[in-house]
């Protein structure tokens, strides 16, 4: 068992295998990432706002899971494959190479517009557009970072605000109703009981 044990130690620390190792472990990482993330948070999802029998939303939160897990390891290997690929076409790895990589995998894995990718590109948008903020203070094209959040809030507020009020329907659902209830509902009450406890 022991030299089993040796024989695979020396073969994954054999260097002429580290970039097909990589992709395999980045394969197995995103499995494992994915179905750490996931899984309690459709399980908490689902007993918060799915009323079905314990089959229906055990299946639910498994099949989650699973597409979520299965989606960040295929986005990893195609990424670290095309990656590599580019590296040894050009001799290094240059600055786009991981734009186009992102860019392929992005497309292939991420492609198909379901409630799991939604959330996984919504949540990578949102966090992309938070580094675009911060980029004028690395650059020094601003000084200080309380200058960047200010500016970036208040964009992100001007745009929703104008396309809930006059291109709605390209918005989330749950988007549209949270917004009507919090600004168009209070325009409207007819007795104490409304204006303060119920909206209609």
């Amino acid at each position: 068992m022991d030299s089993l044990k040796n024989a695979a130690t020396e073969f994954i620390l054999t260097p002429e295998y580290h970039d097909l190792l990589s992709i395999v472990k980045g394969f197995r990482n995103g499995l494992v990432y994915g179905a750490k993330i996931r899984f309690p948070h459709a399980l908490v999802m689902t007993l918060l706002f799915r009323r079905t029998n314990f089959k229906d939303m055990a299946t639910f939160v498994l099949k989650a899971t699973r597409q979520h897990a299965r989606n960040l390891a295929f986005f990893a290997t195609i990424y670290k494959t095309l990656l590599i690929l580019q590296r040894r076409f050009h001799g290094k790895q240059r600055p786009l190479d991981s734009f186009f990589a992102g860019l392929v995998g992005g497309y292939v894995v991420f492609g198909e517009n379901n409630g799991v990718n939604q959330q996984i590109v919504l949540y990578l948008f949102s966090r992309i557009m938070i580094g675009l903020a911060k980029l004028p203070v690395k650059k020094n094209v601003m000084t200080e970072p309380t200058q960047t959040f200010p500016v970036f809030a208040s964009v992100v507020w001007a745009m929703v605000m104008y396309l809930f009020y006059n291109e709605r329907d390209v918005l989330q659902p749950s988007l549209q109703a949270s917004m009507q209830y919090i600004y168009l509902d209070s325009n409207r009450w007819s007795n104490l009981r409304n204006f303060l406890w119920h909206n209609k």
